[in-house]
């Protein structure tokens, strides 16, 4: 079945070739279109489209087809060209003459639309909560583990002392800009487009205010051409915010692979969440990491994507928009993927002990201990060349006592104020 079917049959590679995989995708958007598609009837029924008794019998059709999306046992058939007409069909099926009435005063483009709507908003609200879920877990470690020394590294040579605390808050301060974002991409979304129909409105007097309120959006997207041409710029954006997200992610997953290395050797995992080698007895992997950080980084080409599938279209719509679908959902379900098993790992992160006295880290204070003697009088270049030619004939013994106490440095993490920073 197609919403679209005039009696012409067509040609089944072109068939084929057209609808793609949009049966297994919809499966992700089918709530969704059962909501917009209820707040249509309602809409219908006040504006004397639809009998209260009419109204009444579809509100039941679409509560049958709800049961049977949450309980999954709803199949789109290959007969049927996506979840919409197979939830028409499932209507008119059950009801008769008054299922085919539920597509009166709207277009399969603002269908579509409105659910991609209702999922992203859902979804990037999931999103936000799985990130304070992770954002907390941060805060705690970096708050169990605040005195644990972690040698700084820039160009990864060893440059200055830092701590566990320090560098698990900045990850954690890090995730509220990409809340930013995600809040962002939620706004760009919570504008109902329904009732644009095909990009250019209805003749019947439809009442776009009264589904708006009924689907929980903030607002309208009144402008009909301008909730058509939101198809394309709303994925665009959602792709920014989870890339973002997804590059803290995939930074401080490598971070942990470095850091569970031999070399560096400063944190471990419990022997089940890693894995071996079919040869090396001795390994244990980072493979949890590992594709995390492939996984992120992949999540991060979506904006690309997004961008050369839609950046040369004129307005009005065109069947390039099918193409979003795909990536973009399977991004949404592997972005709450990862934040679920990064979270469950990271709470049983490993913190070695790690000797300061050890050679390899030997420089690691020349710094503070410049400081000292700018505090003790000299100027900084005068103590720096001081500290640089002890460095330079060997002489150089560090003094680790030095603290450092300012606003956000590894003795003063501020850990109240960074939570209290995310945004709601």
């Amino acid at each position: 079945m197609k919403l679209w079917d005039k009696g012409i049959s067509i040609d089944n590679k072109i068939e084929q070739f057209t609808v793609g995989n949009d049966r297994e995708i919809d499966i992700h958007i089918a709530k969704y279109d059962v909501i917009a598609s209820r707040a249509h009837a309602k809409m219908l029924q006040k504006v004397g489209i639809l009998t209260a008794n009419e109204l009444v019998d579809l509100l039941r059709g679409l509560k049958n087809i709800e049961s049977q999306i949450e309980n999954n046992t709803f199949v789109i058939e290959s007969q049927f060209e996506d979840v919409h007409s197979k939830i028409e069909f499932e209507l008119t099926k059950t009801l008769g003459e008054v299922g085919k009435k539920i597509h009166t005063a709207r277009s399969r483009n603002d269908q579509v639309l409105v659910a991609l709507h209702l999922y992203y908003k859902e979804n990037l609200g999931l999103i936000k909560e799985k990130t304070k879920t992770f954002f907390e877990s941060l805060l705690t470690l970096a708050e169990t583990h605040k005195d644990k020394v972690l040698p700084g590294y820039t160009h990864l040579q060893v440059a200055m002392p830092s701590s566990f605390g320090l560098w698990f808050s900045a990850y954690a301060e890090l995730m509220i800009d990409d809340v930013y974002l995600l809040n962002a991409a939620i706004q760009t979304v919570d504008q109902n487009p329904l009732g644009s129909a095909a990009g250019y409105g209805s003749s019947f007097p439809i009442d776009r205010e009264l589904t708006t309120k009924d689907m929980n959006f903030s607002t309208l997207k009144y402008n009909v051409v301008a909730a058509q041409m939101s198809r394309g710029k709303s994925e665009r954006t959602i792709a920014v915010s989870l890339g973002s997200l997804c590059n803290t992610m995939s930074r401080f997953a490598m971070d942990i692979c470095l850091y569970m290395s031999q070399n560096f050797g400063f944190i471990s995992f419990p022997d089940a969440l890693t894995t071996g080698s079919s040869i090396m007895p001795h390994k244990k992997n980072p493979d949890v990491f590992e594709l995390i950080r492939g996984k992120c980084n992949k999540i991060q080409a979506l904006q690309t994507e997004m961008i050369l599938i839609t950046n040369n279209l004129p307005s009005g719509y065109h069947r390039d928009f099918q193409l979003l679908k795909e990536h973009m959902i399977a991004a949404f379900e592997e972005v709450k993927d990862i934040l679920d098993i990064f979270n469950y790992s990271i709470q049983q992160i490993i913190i070695k002990d790690i000797d300061i006295h050890n050679d390899l880290y030997k420089y690691l204070f020349t710094v503070d201990n410049i400081n000292t003697l700018v505090i003790e009088g000299q100027s900084f270049r005068e103590a720096y060349q001081k500290i640089g030619g002890q460095v330079q004939d060997g002489t150089y013994i560090p003094d680790t006592s030095k603290k450092h106490t300012h606003v956000g440095s590894m003795n003063n993490l501020c850990l109240n104020n960074i939570r209290k920073k995310f945004p709601e």
